[in-house]
């Protein structure tokens, strides 16, 4: 009987060790059975498309701010137009932001060339609607405003990034009547929401304006959280009396400065997150 036990001690011994031995060998094979030959797919983050990078709007705004303050452009507006497609050479970009004509042209994200314009007039009916602009800011169409997409870049951390669309009056259209015009608008090339713009009025005065209430509106409709009056307002930064500057805050340990005013004389409203 003990023998017997012996014997099976043996016995289980010897295919433990077999086991041991011979059983990673063939989990390596069947592993490698499951994976060689088949074409697997993974998402990966590119350097060139760091819009994909989630950012909220206070962030987004913040980037967008430090770029338009910081700006300059490498070339003329009218140059760039000229130039084929190409990638952003991230370390040529000098300073902390960059503010760059985005020359590959819209992703598969954002908004196209063929509907910048109507998806402008949508987010103008809706600052109208929430009294951010007056109701005699007239629509804007390809034959009277030009449209170029931009990149805005944070240059020492490219992943944040943002495309956005600037809409402005065409050079032909200067002289023109102006009044109810926009004149510059910056867009979301992603969600398609207003950052800033420039408009003419016909009868708003700065006395007829509630800019407390336009800023808390504007700020709502972009999902903006902590804005507050800014006490540190400094007035050389202003051409015109009639203002107000409201801050918010930005990534780490910025901020974003947000001015709404006047031009009396020639009746012109802007909204403005550069300084």
């Amino acid at each position: 009987m003990r023998k017997g036990k012996v014997h099976i001690l043996i016995v289980t011994a010897a295919v433990v060790l077999c086991a041991a031995v011979w059983m990673p060998e063939q989990l390596v094979k069947y592993r490698d059975r499951s994976t060689l030959n088949h074409i697997v797919a993974e998402t990966v983050e590119d350097k060139g498309e760091g819009y994909r990078y989630a950012l909220n709007s206070n962030e987004k705004l913040y980037i967008l701010s430090k770029c338009l303050t910081n700006q300059v452009l490498p070339e003329s507006e009218a140059s760039a137009m000229t130039k084929t497609e190409q990638e952003v050479d991230y370390d040529s970009l000098t300073g902390n932001y960059a503010f760059v004509v985005n020359h590959q042209g819209p992703s598969g994200q954002e908004i196209t060339d063929e509907q910048i314009y109507a998806r402008c007039n949508e987010e103008l009916a809706v600052l109208r609607e929430l009294s951010v602009l007056p109701d005699e800011v007239h629509s804007v169409s390809a034959e009277t405003h030009s449209a170029v997409l931009y990149s805005a870049i944070d240059v020492l951390e490219p992943r944040n990034n943002l495309s956005v669309w600037k809409i402005s009056l065409q050079t032909g259209q200067q002289n023109a009547n102006r009044e109810g015009c926009l004149l510059d608008v910056y867009i979301d090339a992603d969600t398609g929401k207003i950052y800033e713009f420039y408009v003419r009025t016909v009868e708003s005065t700065w006395e007829t304006l509630d800019a407390d209430a336009m800023a808390a509106s504007w700020g709502a409709y972009l999902g903006l959280s902590g804005m507050e009056a800014d006490d540190n307002e400094n007035p050389l930064l202003e051409t015109t009396d009639d203002y107000e500057k409201y801050r918010l805050p930005g990534m780490k340990e910025g901020s974003t400065v947000m001015t709404i005013g006047f031009y009396e004389g020639i009746n012109e409203l802007f909204l403005k997150v550069s300084r």
